[in-house]
């Protein structure tokens, strides 16, 4: 699974790279970014678990610090919403019956912006949030079972890495490895 994420990522910041685009400057003080994605490899689940769907992404960025490190290097901050389902099913002599989850990851992340190459937007952050999970069972009454879905909201953090390329002035291609709701996050962004 490792192997594929990282692959996955490999292609996609490689056929960044590929893209000819106008020039555009790396992030800076003041800019404002909304990326909206969609994940590859989500944390929640295990065996037996199916995707009941695929993990969605929206955050949001301000750069409020520019200028460090030879003025290639932005801090920025800004808030992350993520969701993503699953359900797990089985059958029992004639019942069939199984749990749906849901997660609602809600945070506020610190970025760390700098650009190694023309163009590419480089960054590493930390992201302190609250994971909301919510769980419901489905299916046939089994005589003599109550049937509960354990469901444990809390607080967390999260590292990530990612890297943004521009398509437009005005648009983005980004990847995000780290934790949120899944793995990888692949999508697009765009400037305010």
């Amino acid at each position: 699974m490792a192997k594929k994420m990282f692959f996955t990522l490999v292609l996609v910041l490689t056929s960044c790279f590929l893209i000819t685009v106008n020039a555009q400057n790396a992030f800076s003080k003041g800019d404002q970014v909304v990326h909206v994605g969609i994940g590859l490899g989500s944390y929640y689940g295990g065996d037996g678990y199916s995707s009941g769907f695929p993990p969605l992404s929206v955050s949001y960025e301000k750069g409020v610090v520019d200028g460090l490190l030879d003025g290639k290097a932005t801090i920025g901050v800004g808030g992350y919403l993520g969701y993503s389902s699953n359900k797990w099913e089985t059958s029992y002599m004639t019942y069939s019956y199984g749990f749906k989850y849901s997660y609602v990851v809600l945070g506020a992340r610190g970025v760390f912006h700098y650009q190694f190459i023309d163009k590419l937007d480089t960054y590493a952050g930390l992201m302190l949030g609250y994971n909301v999970v919510g769980g419901k069972y489905f299916g046939d009454d089994i005589p003599g079972y109550t049937p509960s879905a354990s469901s444990t909201s809390g607080f967390g953090y999260s590292t990530f890495i990612g890297a943004r390329y521009p398509i437009t002035e005005k648009f983005t291609a980004f990847a995000e490895l780290g934790y949120g709701v899944s793995a990888l996050e692949l999508g697009l962004s765009f400037g305010l």
